[in-house]
């Protein structure tokens, strides 16, 4: 009978053999002999099964909690400022957003820097799946157009028209708009504009550049008062109140930027980036986008 118990001891570290052991010492005649051995058993089991919890736990806790590397758009900030903050604590996330224009945003992807989603420019995201740099293709969030911003409370001139817009920016002392070495995808454009309407001569060499991002705003000069007028896109504008927007380019002049959301090829949190642009896209989203000077694409 010892030498029996003796080899169930071998066996105890295995659960298994830990509950066969038990089944057995139950059934022999002289079970006090057993007890102190079947208190150890259950001490083995019952680490052996918090260990098992314990690792469970954490795996869970990994699925669940993810650290999102998020390159976004300045032009679309109103929006993520607003829903980011409410999934991140509804998800126990935490999501790292650099903001910029897409052509500052590209190159530092391109030299390594980790992103697991972009919201950013179409055209940008369009590049980038050429590349093979995406995954599940591009999603389609809001499409906003260049304003014409001046400070609050300065006098509020006509831009309805592509002549009366001429007068407005001839008659200012100082016009802003962003940098194309910034990565604006707005900045030639709108030097264009001044081509357009036979006024680059006269209006550039009072351009004041902003250099793009959220601590670089068209709106910010002009709020600031360093530039009379401001054109940018009418979201970037819209999300300083110290500034007010009279109009948008006439539609002759306009250039619409659709922006869009996509999960990276490299993405380590592809599965929460999914989870971070379908915030973006469920219908009570569009009222946030609208507020911000937005159109939702959906």
């Amino acid at each position: 009978m010892a030498k029996a118990a003796t080899q169930f001891r071998v066996k105890q570290p295995s659960v298994s053999a830990t509950i066969t052991f038990l089944e057995a010492a139950m059934k022999l005649p002289h079970r006090r002999r057993f007890l102190r051995l079947a208190a150890g058993a259950m001490r083995t089991l019952a680490v052996v099964l918090a260990l098992l919890v314990a690792s469970g736990l954490a795996q869970i806790a990994a699925v669940q909690a993810a650290e999102i590397n998020a390159f976004i758009s300045t032009a679309i900030k109103a929006v993520t400022d607003e829903l980011l903050p409410p999934f991140e604590r509804a998800n126990g996330h935490s999501i790292r957003a650099s903001y910029a224009p897409s052509g500052a945003l590209l190159p530092r992807f391109e030299r390594g820097e980790p992103v697991d989603v972009f919201l950013t420019d179409a055209p940008a995201i369009d590049r980038l799946i050429q590349q093979g740099k995406i995954v599940g293709g591009r999603i389609d969030l809001a499409r906003t157009g260049i304003g014409i911003c001046v400070r609050k409370g300065a006098p509020r001139p006509d831009v309805s028209t592509p002549e009366a817009l001429k007068r407005a920016l001839l008659g200012a002392k100082t016009v802003g708009h962003a940098s194309p070495a910034g990565g604006s995808i707005v900045a030639a454009h709108i030097q264009g504009v001044f081509e357009q309407l036979g006024i680059a001569a006269q209006v550039t060499p009072k351009v004041k550049l902003a250099a793009g991002g959220p601590n670089g705003r068209v709106s910010v000069l002009v709020s600031s008062g360093e530039a009379e007028i401001g054109l940018q896109q009418v979201s970037e504008l819209l999300s300083n109140p110290e500034v007010e927007v009279v109009g948008m380019l006439p539609a002759e002049l306009q250039l619409t930027t659709l922006y869009s959301a996509a999960v990276t090829a490299s993405a380590r949190q592809a599965e929460a980036a999914m989870s971070l642009i379908r915030v973006l896209t469920v219908p009570t989203a569009a009222p946030i986008f609208k507020a911000a000077g937005l159109d939702p694409a959906r």
